[in-house]
């Protein structure tokens, strides 16, 4: 029996070739899966065709965008995960949900390979080899264009001479990837840090010095998930939808940041995310309302290791799931309404409340009303302080305290 490949498909120059290039060193068929995870752009039956024009024997479009939204997007943003505190995981949360539908692909074609188009440079190649080898450990993976070394002149002249349909006079001059989630941009002339970005690179969100009447909008959140925009209910991809939309209407959710990747190197990237960033802004405030301090203060560390899993490819590792079990845990009481204010760039939350609010107004009060016990007080500071006056005692008996280091 011939043997079959899957291929994560874009549609562009690398993974175009990569059906011929793997035909011609393996003598596979190759099986294109292309997945719509809310990138837009390019018609995907357009995309679907054209694999079968480079060479596939089979060629499909997966529509994952419900999928990548409530299995993915939800948990990062229930999450409040934010790799180096800033960048919202846009690249890095769409690929294990791609993982999952190529070992899918893989099962139902017969296939024992599945093969990808990253370089030997990004984070993508382990997110999506470690991702494959943690759901289907007897697959072989391949990576036509780190493996082969060809160079975007070598890959257009394989293109060329062997009449595939890509065109590569138009293309962009940045790598460019997008989802629901967000849109990350790279190379080009961002490849030197010093040099600032142009407004040419956004798509997602409008230029936040032109002035516009500030969006208010009112987000609803019921156990840490978006379900009503402005009284409205709403899915989790109808939440970012919209907000990317009203968000970046109002310039909000641009990044430029140089980053730690995973192989070892520091990457510049831009990105928008107005969405995400609307939404996670919203979702910390109602925390920061429902959840009680030591689990609030505890959970940011779990948020900044679980983007790191996340960002380093780890999505189906052991902790992973535990530190998943710990979020679910934790936004049992994480609802309420949210109101936001978008304008000139920021996502300002303006007024929060809810049915599990630990916020007590006749504690917090300075004025009529005040319910709290100010007699209680000094006792509290005198023994909270107490484990620090002792040392210091001690130490000024040793002649210690207040000397030179």
């Amino acid at each position: 029996m011939t043997e079959r490949v899957v291929l994560a498909y874009s549609g562009g120059l690398d993974t175009s070739v990569a059906i011929g290039w793997i035909a011609e060193q393996t003598g596979a068929e190759v099986v294109a899966v292309a997945a719509d995870v809310g990138q837009g752009g390019e018609d995907l039956e357009e995309v679907r065709k054209r694999a079968i024009a480079c060479g596939a024997v089979e060629s499909e479009v997966l529509d994952l965008r419900d999928e990548f939204a409530d299995r993915y997007c939800l948990p990062a943003l229930r999450a409040g995960a934010l790799y180096m505190e800033r960048y919202p995981l846009v690249s890095a949360l769409s690929r294990p949900v791609i993982v999952e539908a190529l070992v899918a692909a893989a099962r139902r074609y017969g296939a024992d390979t599945v093969a990808h188009g990253c370089t030997g440079k990004g984070n993508d190649q382990v997110r999506f080899e470690v991702g494959i080898g943690a759901l289907a450990p007897d697959l072989d993976v391949l990576a036509p264009v780190r493996d082969s070394g060809m160079t975007r002149d070598e890959s257009i002249a394989f293109a060329e001479r062997n009449g595939l349909p890509i065109d590569v006079s138009g293309r962009s001059p940045y790598s460019i990837d997008q989802n629901l989630w967000g849109r990350a941009v790279e190379t080009g002339f961002l490849e030197d840090p010093w040099n600032a970005p142009i407004e040419e690179l956004y798509s997602y969100s409008a230029d936040p010095t032109i002035a516009r009447d500030p969006d208010e909008v009112l987000i609803r959140f019921d156990a840490g998930v978006p379900t009503a925009i402005d009284g409205r209910p709403v899915t989790v991809r109808q939440a970012i939808e919209e907000l990317n939309t009203r968000a970046g209407a109002q310039g909000v959710g641009r990044l430029d940041m140089v980053e730690d990747r995973l192989v070892g190197i520091k990457s510049r990237e831009v990105y928008e995310a107005p969405g995400a960033l609307a939404l996670l802004a919203a979702h910390r405030e109602l925390e920061d309302l429902t959840v009680e301090r030591d689990l609030r203060r505890f959970k940011r560390g779990v948020e900044q290791r679980w983007a790191e899993l996340v960002y380093d490819g780890l999505w189906f590792s052991p902790l992973k799931t535990a530190l998943d079990a710990f979020i679910d845990s934790a936004q049992e009481h994480v609802s309420g309404e949210v109101r936001l204010r978008l304008h000139a760039g920021s996502a300002v939350p303006t007024g929060r409340r809810s049915d599990s609010t630990l916020y007590d107004y006749g504690l917090a009060t300075y004025d009529t009303g005040d319910t709290f016990d100010q007699s209680l007080a000094k006792g509290f500071v005198q023994l909270w302080g107490l484990p620090s006056r002792i040392a210091a005692t001690r130490d000024l008996k040793a002649g210690s305290v207040g000397s030179a280091p």
